[in-house]
């Protein structure tokens, strides 16, 4: 279904649908990337969602999950933007990610013999899995994997059928790669956070309202939002069993200097983390820390920083998981012809954020 009103059977996008596509379009969101295309009634083109081009009224876009169908309906892709070499990108990617999933870790597979068997090259395969996941396909099977085993644990399965369900080769091997990513030991994730003690309050602000939770080690989450249920709900959603209460007292310093510095006010104490992360997540957020307030820096540069120039989809992603904003400061971070782009709080609170640091730095 697409955003005219007099015409709600052009195709099978569902209107919430259609509306979460539009505000990712909007953000020029690079999570969605492969997800679907939007076009244009106008101009009959059809671009991806992070096509730098300039956007169309709203009555003029209409949403398809495919290049076939937007092509099906009509329209061109984009000179600009290349739309239809991106999904056979995502294609290629996601049947390669379906041979990889079905090795066991302890098995060796050869990117030479997948490529063979989707019959193109190990140089393509490779550039597409930088493009699409920022990651080697070595590092997406494993992290392919890992989500899949957090998965699974989520929905309450045991540690032994977990592990052998997505290919690990002993329960030493799982202990000993995932401790640091899950954030604790497999036997707690399990447990949904269960015997974590997480306090959290939420503050108005001039940006609405702000969420702080933290343990008794630091800062766990930092949430902007306007609904103060869909806040508390996104905090459960990750420790579905933890011991998490309201405080009105929680940690007083550390929620006053948060409020601070979304006021554009400089730092004026060290706010310590408790958050659960991978090892690159950690190395992102460590670099978001050192950005200069009144300073930006593109998801390139970030890469560049990381030592790895060919991550910027991996960073992108690392920036819309930041759980604790302000602390992190994800909003400092931009496209690279310096647009606004892919916040979760929304691009109204990342602009005046960037514009108050700006004016008091």
């Amino acid at each position: 279904m697409n955003f005219m009103v007099s015409n709600p059977t052009s195709n099978s996008i569902p209107p919430q649908t259609a509306a979460e596509f539009w505000r990712a379009t909007l953000q020029r969101d690079l999570r969605a990337d492969g997800k679907f295309v939007f076009a244009v009634r106008s101009t009959h083109i059809y671009c991806r969602p992070t096509c730098p081009a300039r956007r169309p009224r709203r009555e003029n876009a209409e949403f398809f999950r495919t290049t076939q169908e937007a092509e099906r309906h009509g329209y061109r892709p984009c000179r600009r933007c290349r739309p239809q070499e991106q999904q056979a990108g995502v294609a290629l990617v996601q049947r390669a990610a379906k041979l990889l999933g079905a090795a066991s870790e302890d098995q060796v597979v050869r990117l030479d013999d997948i490529a063979a068997k989707l019959g193109t090259s190990p140089a393509k395969l490779r550039r597409a899995f930088h493009r699409m996941t920022g990651l080697t396909p070595r590092e997406f099977a494993h992290a392919a994997r890992l989500e899949k085993f957090k998965k699974l644990l989520r929905e309450g399965a045991q540690i032994a059928d977990a592990l052998y369900s997505c290919g690990y080769g002993s329960p030493s091997r799982i202990y000993e790669k995932t401790n640091s990513q899950l954030g604790m030991t497999p036997a707690s994730y399990r447990k949904g956070g269960a015997g974590m003690e997480i306090a959290y309050t939420v503050a108005p602000s001039s940006l609405g309202k702000v969420l702080v939770a933290a343990t008794e080690r630091g800062v766990s989450a930092v949430y902007l939002g306007d609904d103060e249920r869909a806040l508390v709900s996104a905090l459960q959603k990750e420790y579905p069993r933890a011991d998490i209460r309201r405080s009105a007292d929680c940690h007083a310093a550390w929620l006053n200097e948060i409020l601070s510095r979304v006021e554009g006010h400089p730092p004026s104490v060290d706010l310590p983390l408790d958050v659960q992360a991978t090892a690159f997540q950690r190395r992102v957020w460590q670099e978001l820390q050192k950005i200069p307030r009144g300073a930006t820096r593109t998801y390139t540069q970030v890469a560049r920083a990381l030592g790895k120039p060919n991550s910027v989809r991996a960073v992108a992603r690392a920036c819309a998981t930041n759980p604790t904003s302000i602390v992190v400061p994800c909003h400092r971070v931009v496209r690279a012809d310096g647009a606004l782009a892919g916040y979760r709080w929304g691009l109204q609170r990342k602009e005046k954020l960037l514009r108050r640091e700006a004016a008091s730095a």
